[in-house]
């Protein structure tokens, strides 16, 4: 078992994780861009690492500088929590170049689902019933072309987007217009990747999600149902 934990997010996501660090009995170290630092998750931590002054792109989502606050705070591992750095393979990697256990899925899982294109082209091979949509999106010409297949209402997303951020529903062409560039922006801040794509939208939907737990070598159970609509 570990004795200190890095946790690699900020706010909500962090404080939970915390929470159950300290019922563990485990160490935390946060980490913080220095308008976070009088945040809840800094002042509950064990111990706590500044990441500088910039937009997340400079602090939460710089590989070097999380890494280089594992290595000082003496963490053995590293959770990522959702969005920033927790889909990014190359993150990964590095937490195993440098001895860090990364608390997730591998590189390779990261690679096949941590983009959402790439989730829909797996789920149609294996023969997954999906909400229609279109291909990663080259520019704004594109995107219209394949509104227009759709059929608005459409939700553009980004691909590597995660917690809701990343998402604009769109009811016309004009929305489009309007959401293409800042839904890009706000990708490329939160994930480094300003990759979107579209699905059809649909109104009055539940997100019932099922909690897998697998141990990496083969066994996996099915834990239960939540829904995420809640």
């Amino acid at each position: 078992m570990f004795k200190k934990v890095l946790i690699a997010n900020r706010g909500a996501i962090a404080t939970r994780i915390i929470r159950t660090l300290k019922t563990l009995q485990i160490e935390s170290v946060a980490v913080y861009n220095d308008i976070d630092r009088q945040s809840l998750h800094v002042r509950q931590a064990d111990q706590a690492i500044g990441l500088g002054e910039g937009s997340a792109a400079q602090t939460y989502l710089d590989i070097d500088k999380i890494i280089d606050a594992a290595k000082r705070s003496g963490a053995q591992a590293i959770h990522p929590g959702y969005g920033f750095l927790s889909e990014n393979t190359q993150f990964v990697e590095r937490c195993e170049s440098a001895g860090l256990i990364f608390i997730g899925p591998t590189a390779e899982q990261i690679a096949l689902f941590g983009l959402k294109h790439q989730a829909r082209k797996a789920a149609e091979a294996a023969g997954v019933p999906l909400i229609p949509g279109s291909p990663l999106l080259d520019d704004l010409t594109e995107a219209c072309r394949w509104a227009s297949q759709l059929i608005y209402p459409v939700m553009l997303k980004s691909t590597a987007g995660g917690g809701g951020i990343g998402m604009q529903l769109c009811e016309s062409e004009e929305d489009l217009l309007a959401a293409w560039d800042s839904v890009k922006r706000v990708s490329a801040n939160y994930f480094a990747n300003d990759g979107v794509y579209l699905e059809k939208y649909i109104a009055n939907a539940r997100h019932i999600e099922v909690q897998i737990f697998a141990d990496g070598l083969g066994g996996a159970v099915a834990i239960g149902e939540r829904d995420c609509s809640a």
